[in-house]
């Protein structure tokens, strides 16, 4: 027989499992609840408890909370609740069942071992079926480690999956698919240069949460926008979960990318929740807070409002989902050490308690107004799954927004499309018509051409349509709207010619990402051209179609070194990390305006209006005096033009960046940089040219050119160099 242990009345704060001297006191809060039990378990697969601890009104519960303190109870010990109240009504939408193990809402660490989501989804007792969370110890040793403070203008998103980043073989790491495995790959990311990670879910989440047809064929829940346990580090990432060691993996790998410099920006998802709609599964929000953690029909509450396309929609602006979430957001930045937020579907949580766009929504300004998070990054994927769409316009100031405008803009651009050149050099710049009338920033737009969601940057120049039948829903899942060409060949091909126009093109959406103003975001493998095979909703694909092939960084070494060339590049000239809009206008003390556009013969500005134009150049001057200028040019036509180069009083150009030519005189490091000759070059079709300048004279007192740097790119070129 396990010990019995002694009870005392307890605290209602704070809620959930916390450790005190003496024992644990536990906390939940339920407004509605008439019946309250704690069960206690030994192990996190233990079907029977070994104490349940009925909690009475007299002694156990204050306003909404019930509580009870545990005397002498340890550390790993694993529990749920079971909570009574009112049926289901139409008026009041409660849904209370005594037969349902709940799991704590803000349980730190969580087990979903013996988890069966069939069996919540139905009446009766799913005991044997259930998650738990566990009892954990908060102490950790940080070693000094505080949340990065890296000036947005300077950022460089890197969005990956913590599991699909080391999971494959290849990988070669030790603990492959969690957060330790991660941690072995730090050394590549800081090689590659980005300064922030952008993580998919890594709060616990339900991989079981995939439809039927999609279940049949063993898959699962991958990506991870299914979250039920907003406090706890996901289990399936975690080496010894049943251990309890969720916050310790997760805070190891936070501090030691914090040692590389790289940040950590978590994707959270507030909009919904696993439970799903009325049929879908009791975990615990459903049979804990009733009908007011999520939006429900103004006549019948037994039916959920779904903004999300996920069956549920979060009510968001009610006061305790408020607090609820802010507390939340202030618990990963300040106990885990957490630098910034990527809200799915963020334009959901604006949405009221009958599912109206609110102006103000308290829950946007909460989170932005928010000591705690007052340095901590925000980003909002600014739509919903219900046609809400505020790119642009979402609420707040400090708010940066995935900028899907961008995206089409450029995709359509490197693909080919005429007439784009206006709107690509508002992107480019930063979108000021999206941000500048409100007195917002150019880091207010996540500039992205690729993401998670979506082709891959291979496959976006290698498909015109998605390819998702592995997904089991008839390929009817995923976006039609893919902006995407396959180059004349659907798919794999061996011919070296398509291969090459796609590679090409690849190179040109990346060179454009990297030279835009505001802050880039990069889809991890997309910097060595990692295919899904055409699926572009791989939400449900834990294999080798998702995972990261490492051979792939093997073989397309050349296109993984164009990419650390190319942010070398945007580190090293701060007129790219602008934290103002361009205005045309020359900057102080100096003679050259911040940006000067140009067509094809620089006699005259660009074809804005043209609906065939594929053609971009400007000279971006830099901010700093002992930087270069940049001189870009973007020929998405077919054919080659032959421009002359901009006449700048005692400098000369040099070439950086050239998207037409094989590695590595495709992206040139600065040490092996020479000055032209001519003031003329040719920038092949479907190219990115960039182009540096130089202080440099012939005569004595100027700076002389490296022969060797000289000799080097003429033979890699054939670009004949001053000597």
């Amino acid at each position: 027989m396990h010990k019995q242990y002694h009870l005392k009345s307890g605290s209602p704060y704070p809620h959930g499992a916390k450790v005190g001297e003496g024992g644990v006191n536990f906390s939940i809060s339920s407004r509605h609840a008439t019946y309250v039990e704690l069960l206690l378990f030994a192990q996190s697969d233990s079907e029977k408890p070994f104490q349940i601890i009925p909690l009475t009104t007299d002694k156990h519960h204050t306003f909404f909370s019930w509580h009870v303190f545990v005397v002498e109870l340890p550390v790993g010990t694993w529990y749920a609740w079971r909570l009574d109240g009112p049926s289901q009504t139409r008026e009041t939408g409660l849904r209370f069942d005594r037969d349902k193990l709940l799991l704590d809402p803000w349980a730190r660490a969580v087990s979903d071992k013996l988890w069966v989501r069939g069996a919540a989804c139905v009446p009766g007792d799913n005991s044997y079926h259930a998650m738990r969370g566990v009892v954990v110890d908060d102490h950790y040793d940080w070693e000094g480690d505080t949340p990065l403070s890296i000036r947005s203008e300077k950022v460089i998103v890197y969005e990956l999956h913590v599991g699909g980043f080391t999971r494959h073989p290849s990988a070669k790491v030790k603990h492959p698919g969690t957060f330790l495995g991660l941690i072995e790959k730090i050394p590549y990311l800081k090689k590659l240069g980005i300064t922030h990670v952008e993580l998919l879910p890594a709060m616990a989440f339900d991989e079981q949460d995939v439809p039927p047809h999609t279940a049949e064929r063993g898959l699962t829940n991958y990506w991870g926008y299914s979250t039920h346990s907003f406090f706890s580090p996901h289990p399936g990432y975690c080496v010894t979960p049943e251990q309890g060691t969720h916050i310790r993996e997760f805070r190891d790998l936070v501090r030691a990318l914090h040692k590389a410099g790289i940040g950590v920006i978590m994707d959270v998802v507030f909009n919904h929740t696993s439970e799903a709609g009325s049929d879908g599964p009791v975990i615990n929000f459903k049979g804990i807070t009733g009908n007011s953690f999520y939006l429900t029909d103004k006549y019948d509450k037994r039916l959920f409002l779904d903004y999300t396309g996920c069956g549920n929609t979060v009510n968001a602006n009610h006061p305790l989902v408020t607090n609820f979430i802010i507390t939340c957001l202030e618990y990963w930045v300040r106990e885990m050490h957490v630098d910034g937020f990527r809200f799915d579907l963020a334009s959901a949580l604006a949405r009221g308690e009958d599912g109206s766009v609110l102006q103000d929504p308290p829950l946007v300004w909460g989170i932005e107004l928010s000591q705690q998070l007052a340095k901590t990054k925000l980003i909002a994927e600014a739509w919903d799954a219900a046609g809400l769409y505020q790119v642009g316009n979402f609420p707040g100031y400090r708010w940066a927004e995935w900028n899907g405008r961008y995206r089409d803009a450029i995709r359509r651009f490197v693909r080919g499309d005429g007439g784009m050149i206006n709107e690509v050099a508002t992107r480019i710049c930063g979108s000021s018509d999206l941000y500048e009338h409100q007195h917002r920033l150019p880091i207010s737009g996540i500039n992205f051409v690729t993401c998670h969601d979506g082709f891959t940057l291979h496959d976006l120049f290698s498909y015109n349509d998605k390819h998702n039948e592995a997904n089991g829903e008839e390929n009817r899942d995923g976006c039609n709207n893919n902006l995407s060409y396959n180059c004349g060949v659907e798919g794999p091909t061996d011919d070296p010619d398509i291969l090459a126009v796609r590679r090409r093109r690849a190179k040109n959406a990346l060179a454009i990402l990297l030279l835009s103003h505001g802050v880039p975001m990069l889809l991890a493998g997309d910097e060595f051209l990692n295919s899904q095979g055409g699926n572009n909703n791989g939400y449900c694909q834990d294999n080798e179609l998702s995972w990261l092939n490492w051979e792939d960084a093997k073989k397309n070494a050349d296109v993984l070194r164009f990419v650390q060339t190319l942010i070398k590049l945007r580190k090293r000239h701060t007129a790219l990390m602008r934290r103002r809009f361009l205005t045309g206008r020359p900057l102080e003390g100096k003679t050259l305006p911040d940006i000067h556009w140009y067509d094809v013969d620089q006699m005259h500005p660009p074809a804005w209006t043209d609906p065939e134009a594929r053609f971009l150049s400007y000279t971006l001057s830099a901010l700093a005096k002992e930087e270069p200028d940049l001189h870009v040019v973007m020929n998405m036509a077919s054919e080659d033009v032959l421009i002359d180069l901009p006449k700048i009083e005692g400098k000369a150009w040099c070439l950086s960046i050239d998207t037409a030519l094989s590695s590595p005189a495709d992206a040139v490091e600065l040490a092996n940089q020479s000055p032209l000759s001519l003031q003329q070059y040719r920038v092949r079709g479907n190219s990115v040219v960039v182009l540096e300048n130089t202080r440099f004279s012939n005569e004595g007192g100027g700076e002389s050119v490296s022969h060797k740097a000289s000799a080097f790119l003429t033979k890699l070129t054939g670009i004949r160099l001053i000597d």
